[in-house]
C-alpha cells in the first residue's frame, strides 16, 4: 500500500510540476512561431490549428527526465544497494533518444528543407530500427528482462535470440502507433496516459517499484501536458512527444514481460495504426479506392459526422475498459 500511495504522489507532483512551467513554455513556443503545419488532406475543419505551437512534448519529456533521475539518483550514480533503480535509465533513454528524433522531424517540417512534410519516411524509420534493436539488445543481455508471460501459464516463456528481433519490431511499431494516434487535441496524450497507468500498475503487482514510478510520474506529466492540449488545444506534442510516448510505453510492456497485453491495452493506437495499413494496401490493390473515409481511424469517423471531442471520448473509453480487460488478463 505504501508503494501505490507513493506512485500515485509521485503522479500528482509531477502534474504540478508540469502546469506550472507549461506556461511558460507555451509563451517560448509562440514567441518563436514554432507553429503547426496543417496538411492540405485533412478534414476541413482542422484549419483553425493552423499555427498552434507545436513540439509540445517537451513540456512532459523534461520534468520526467529530471524528476526521475533526481528520484534515483542515489541508485543511477551506482550505490549497490540500490542498484534496481538503474532499470529506470533504460525508459528514459528511450524516452530521450526518440524525442530527439521526432524534435528533428518536427523542426524539419517547420524551419527545414522539408517545410511541412518534416524527415523523409525513410530516414526516420533506420533512425527508429536502429534506436529499438539498440534497445532491445540492453533488455535482453544486460537487463535480463522477462521475454514473455502469457495469460494462463505460470512461468515465463524464453525467445531466444529472437526476443532481440520481436522487441525491436515492437519499438518501432508502437512509437508509430502512437504518431499516428497524435491527430486530435488530447486523444494521444490521454490514451498514452491510460495505457502507462495500467502498465504501472502491473509494474506494482510484479514488485518493480522502479518502473512503477516511473510510470505514474510520466502519468502525472501527461496530466499536466493535457491541461493544455485538451480541446480546443493551445499546443502540440508534434512528434517529440507522440514518437518518444509510443517507444516507451513499449519499453515499459517489454520490461513487465507483459507486451502481449498491448494488443488489449493499446488497442487504440493499434487500430490507428491498422487503420493507415489497411488504407494504403486497399488502395493499392484496387487502384485508386479507399477503405475508410479517411486514415488514421480517428479522421474516418470525423468525417462520419462525430465532432472531435465525441471521437477523443469515445476513444478514450474504449481505451480505458481495453486498459483495465488487459490488466486482469494479465494476472491470469
Amino acid at each position: 500500500m505504501k508503494q501505490i500511495a507513493l506512485s500515485l504522489s509521485l503522479a500528482g507532483l509531477a502534474f504540478i510540476m508540469t502546469a506550472i512551467w507549461g506556461g511558460p513554455l507555451l509563451r517560448i513556443l509562440r514567441h518563436y512561431k514554432i507553429g503547426k503545419i496543417i496538411r492540405v488532406e485533412e478534414p476541413g475543419h482542422h484549419g483553425v490549428k493552423m499555427g498552434t505551437p507545436t513540439m509540445g512534448g517537451v513540456m512532459f519529456i523534461f520534468p520526467v527526465l529530471l524528476f526521475s533521475g533526481l528520484l534515483n539518483a542515489v541508485a543511477l550514480i551506482g550505490v549497490p544497494s540500490s542498484g534496481v533503480g538503474r532499470s529506470v535509465l533504460v525508459p528514459m533513454a528511450v524516452m530521450l533518444g526518440f524525442a530527439v528524433l521526432g524534435a528533428i522531424d518536427d523542426w524539419e517540417g517547420i524551419r527545414g528543407k522539408r517545410k511541412g512534410e518534416g524527415m523523409r519516411a525513410r530516414t526516420k524509420f533506420i533512425f527508429q530500427v536502429a534506436l529499438a534493436l539498440a534497445t532491445a539488445y540492453v533488455l535482453k543481455y544486460k537487463m535480463e528482462v522477462p521475454e514473455l508471460y502469457f495469460p494462463g501459464l505460470f512461468f515465463e516463456i524464453k525467445l531466444g535470440w529472437w526476443y532481440v528481433p520481436i522487441a525491436a519490431f515492437i519499438i518501432v511499431a508502437e512509437s508509430n502507433a502512437i504518431n499516428f494516434t497524435d491527430g486530435l487535441d488530447g486523444l494521444a496524450g490521454l490514451i498514452a496516459a491510460t495505457a502507462i497507468a495500467a502498465f504501472g500498475g502491473i509494474a506494482l503487482m510484479q514488485e518493480q517499484i522502479y518502473l512503477a514510478r516511473f510510470c505514474f510520474i510520466l502519468v502525472g506529466a501527461l496530466f499536466g501536458f493535457l491541461w493544455f492540449n485538451v480541446h480546443p488545444a493551445e499546443l502540440f506534442m508534434g512528434d517529440t512527444g507522440s514518437l518518444s510516448l509510443g517507444a516507451v510505453l513499449a519499453v515499459i510492456s517489454l520490461m513487465t514481460g507483459q507486451w502481449l497485453m498491448l494488443l488489449v491495452i493499446g488497442i487504440i493506437p493499434l487500430s490507428e495504426m491498422l487503420s493507415v495499413v489497411i488504407q494504403i494496401g486497399y488502395f493499392k490493390w484496387t487502384r485508386g479506392k479507399r477503405f475508410f473515409k479517411m486514415a488514421p481511424i480517428h479522421l474516418h469517423f470525423e468525417l462520419l459526422g462525430w465532432s472531435e471531442t465525441q471521437v477523443v471520448q469515445r476513444f478514450w473509453l474504449i481505451g480505458l475498459m481495453a486498459a483495465l480487460i488487459g490488466i486482469g488478463l494479465s494476472q491470469v
